[in-house]
C-alpha cells in the first residue's frame, strides 16, 4: 500500500474512539484491534485481553491472527506506537471469538461505516454534517458547535504557520499548545484535563463556550503574530505562543471583571465518572 493512499482517522462507536486507517485505493478500513477489544469487552486491560486471546488463537491455528497488519498509530501518551490492525473482514472474524452483547451493534456499525466513508470522499459536506449531528446528539448547542468547528479550522491555520517555522515533531506542537494554554488558563493541557476529570477524552470537547472562545483567541493571536514575524525554531515560536496566550488572558480578565464569573470551569461533558483504577482484571479474561 502506498503511503499517500492511507489516512489515519478516528471513528466513534457509542462515544468510544476506534483508531482506524482508511485505504482510499482499496476503499477499505483497518481497525485497531486493541480499541475493538476495549469496546466489546469493556475490560480494564484490553491489551492483556488481546495478548491472551491472540495466544489462544495462534495455538488453534486461527488465520485471523496471521492476517494482522501493524501500523504506527498515536497512543494515549501521544507517541507513535506499533498497533495490531485488521481489515473489516477479519475484524468480523475476531468478533466471533469474543463473547459480547455489543457484537451485533458493532457489526451493524461496521457495515454502515464503510459506505459512509466512501460517500464522504465524494461529498465532504457529509463528514461535516456527521460531526454536527454527533455533537448535537451529545447535547451540545449549535452556538458551541459553531465555535468548535471554527476552532478546528483555525487550528489547522496555526499548525501550518508552525510547520513553516520549522516545527516538525509532535512533542513540539504539544509544547507550543501548552504555552498558549498556560498563558491564559495557568495550566498545561494535561493539567487542564485533570482539573476537568478527563483522561483520553478531548479537552476541547469538554470546554464551555467561553473556554472555547479563549482558546481560539490565543491560537489566532499566536498565528497572526507568527505570520507577521516569521519566528524560526522551537525557542522563538515558544515566545510567540506565550504572547498569544497573554492576548487570550487579557480577554479572560476583561470577561471575568464584567461578568463576575470565572472563565475556567471544572465541568465536563461526560455522563459518567471514572472509578478507582485499583481493580482486578475482568474475570472474563
Amino acid at each position: 500500500m502506498k503511503e499517500n493512499k492511507l489516512q489515519t482517522i478516528s471513528n466513534l462507536f457509542e462515544g468510544k474512539e476506534i483508531r482506524s486507517i482508511w485505504n482510499s485505493e482499496k476503499e477499505e478500513y483497518y481497525f485497531s484491534v486493541i480499541d475493538v477489544v476495549s469496546v466489546l469487552t469493556e475490560s480494564n486491560d484490553p491489551s492483556h485481553y488481546w495478548r491472551t486471546l491472540k495466544s489462544r488463537m495462534i495455538k488453534e491455528g486461527n488465520e485471523t491472527v496471521t492476517n494482522c497488519d501493524t501500523f504506527k498509530l498515536r497512543a494515549k501518551d501521544g507517541k507513535m506506537r506499533n498497533t495490531d490492525m485488521l481489515d473489516t473482514k477479519n475484524i468480523l472474524r475476531l468478533i466471533e471469538s469474543i463473547p459480547s452483547p455489543k457484537a451485533e451493534p458493532f457489526k451493524m456499525w461496521l457495515a454502515s461505516l464503510g459506505s459512509e466513508r466512501i460517500d464522504e470522499v465524494f461529498d465532504p459536506e457529509k463528514a461535516i454534517n456527521r460531526a454536527v449531528n454527533y455533537y448535537r446528539n451529545k447535547g451540545y448547542d449549535d452556538e458551541w458547535i459553531k465555535k468548535r468547528l471554527t476552532g478546528i479550522v483555525d487550528r489547522f491555520k496555526l499548525t501550518d504557520i508552525w510547520k513553516a517555522g520549522g516545527i516538525e515533531k509532535p512533542i513540539e506542537y504539544a509544547m507550543l499548545t501548552n504555552e498558549i494554554y498556560k498563558g491564559w488558563s495557568g495550566m498545561k493541557a494535561s493539567e487542564y484535563k485533570a482539573y476537568k476529570g478527563l483522561r483520553k477524552e478531548s479537552l476541547r470537547d469538554n470546554m464551555t463556550d467561553i473556554e472555547i472562545a479563549l482558546t481560539n483567541i490565543g491560537e489566532i493571536a499566536a498565528r497572526d503574530i507568527a505570520d507577521s514575524e516569521r519566528p524560526q525554531g522551537l525557542k522563538e515560536n515558544m515566545k510567540v505562543a506565550a504572547r498569544g496566550g497573554k492576548v487570550a488572558n487579557d480577554a479572560r480578565v476583561s470577561y471575568e471583571k464584567e461578568t463576575k464569573k470565572s472563565a475556567i470551569s471544572n465541568k465536563n461533558a461526560l455522563n459518567y465518572q471514572y472509578k478507582d483504577d485499583n481493580k482486578l482484571i475482568d474475570k472474563k479474561q
